[in-house]
């Protein structure tokens, strides 16, 4: 059955889908693609169409909004915040949403991929939504719904609560940020722009999760320099920077430390990219843990095989950096709670058991919680993100928009807080 939200839902993920905004880590430029500001000037067309105030696009590309308090409302100013861009893991150029209403529980095809099926027998929380509208792309790119379902579900609540009045609330700062995918679009400057006592990222799955605990994130990165010769004259004295980069890998603890090898509560090390040559080789690592000492440990241990493969070869040069990333926000939500059970009320008055997990990554919340915004992250909906297997039910999309108004409201009952 669908909602009151679920044609606007539908049609802003559709718009918005069709938009190439893939960051690129390689890229120093800010935002990483210049791309992602097509994403952000619809946005911005939008909120000052829909009557928001403030609406401006901030020096690090972020596009902020307010949603001025209702009269008489003296509360804390929320923030709510999406990412405008897609993760750079897989194509995301030429997306073509497709919508699948009232979805009949069995295997989804994909115009564009024959050989490609979405099967509820591989991933069970579909088998869930037989009747819902499911979109997915076509079959050759990701579909986008990270984030671009919280973006459709804010810019959703936003109109609705600027078309209602009567909804009390607080000001509520509303904040699209570029970069999220490759860890940088969260500055230490947006706590002031955002201007916020704590706020929400919606970039979440499944209905019901509320997340304050993430993984805590470095960076690696290893360059090794060997010597270059003619092969045909190698005898001796080539060094082969290729083959130190795979003792690397080999050395590391690849069967137990893994993403792929990993779960639940276990961190990891993880081989992103190894490129170069048999002259020279760089390779990019990151490192996750929800601990600190993990974390420092995980460091380490990528020093000490690098440390140990260069001794078996003194004529090569490696050095290996990490990195600061983000920070599980667990360290600080958990001095203060409040975001949080506001959070678990507005799903329970959804009708939603919550969810509280920790989350095996990071959300723009991680780094604008340590830089000093509380920020939990909510879910929108999105599945299977990152490949073309990427699917959001449109109603789950609803209910996250139903808990963003809820919040609304929630906050509007809370004492503000001295800023």
């Amino acid at each position: 059955m669908r909602t009151e939200f679920d044609t606007e839902l539908e049609e802003r993920l559709v718009r918005y889908a069709r938009i190439d905004s893939q960051s690129d880590a390689h890229s120093p430029s800010v935002p990483s693609t210049r791309i992602q500001l097509d994403m952000s000037r619809l946005l911005i067309e939008e909120l000052e169409a829909m009557g928001a105030q403030d609406v401006t696009l901030s020096q690090d590309s972020v596009v902020l909004a307010t949603l001025p308090a209702t009269p008489g409302v003296d509360a804390p100013v929320m923030g709510w915040l999406a990412h405008v861009d897609t993760a750079p893991q897989y194509n995301a150029t030429g997306v073509k949403p497709v919508v699948h209403r009232g979805y009949n529980g069995g295997d989804i095809s994909f115009a564009d991929a024959p050989d490609l099926r979405l099967s509820p027998d591989d991933f069970p929380y579909l088998a869930q939504k037989v009747g819902e509208d499911i979109v997915t792309a076509s079959g050759t790119t990701l579909l986008g719904a990270d984030d671009k379902a919280g973006v459709a579900v804010l810019m959703t609540a936003a109109r609705h609560l600027l078309n209602n009045p009567d909804i009390p609330h607080g000001t509520i700062r509303l904040a699209f940020v570029p970069d999220e995918e490759i860890g940088r679009g969260v500055t230490p400057q947006l706590p002031a722009d955002l201007g916020a006592d704590f706020a929400y990222t919606f970039d979440g799955s499944s209905p019901g999760e509320v997340q304050y605990e993430s993984f805590s994130a470095d960076a690696g990165v290893v360059r090794i320099t060997g010597v270059s010769i003619h092969p045909g004259t190698a005898k001796d004295e080539l060094v082969n920077a290729l083959h130190l980069g795979a003792k690397i890998l080999m050395t590391l603890p690849h069967v137990t430390m893994t993403p792929e090898t990993t779960e639940g509560r276990d961190g990891f090390i993880h081989a992103v990219s190894m490129t170069g040559s048999a002259a020279e080789v760089e390779m990019h690592f990151i490192l996750r843990d929800f601990e600190m000492a993990g974390l420092e440990s995980k460091g380490t241990l990528l020093r000490q095989v690098c440390e140990t493969v260069a001794a078996t070869e003194p004529r090569a040069r490696i050095t290996c950096e990490i990195s600061h990333q983000y920070r599980n926000m667990r360290y600080w939500l958990e001095k203060d709670m409040t975001p949080v059970d506001v959070a678990l009320d507005a799903l329970r008055a959804a009708g939603m058991e919550p969810l509280t997990g920790a989350i095996r990554g990071g959300t723009d919340g991680s780094r604008l919680t340590e830089f000093g915004t509380p920020c939990p992250n909510i879910f929108c909906g999105m599945q299977n993100v990152h490949g073309p297997l990427e699917w959001v039910s449109v109603q789950d999309m609803a209910k996250a928009a139903k808990v963003a108004l809820n919040l609304a409201t929630g906050v509007a009952r809370l004492d503000p807080t001295p800023r």
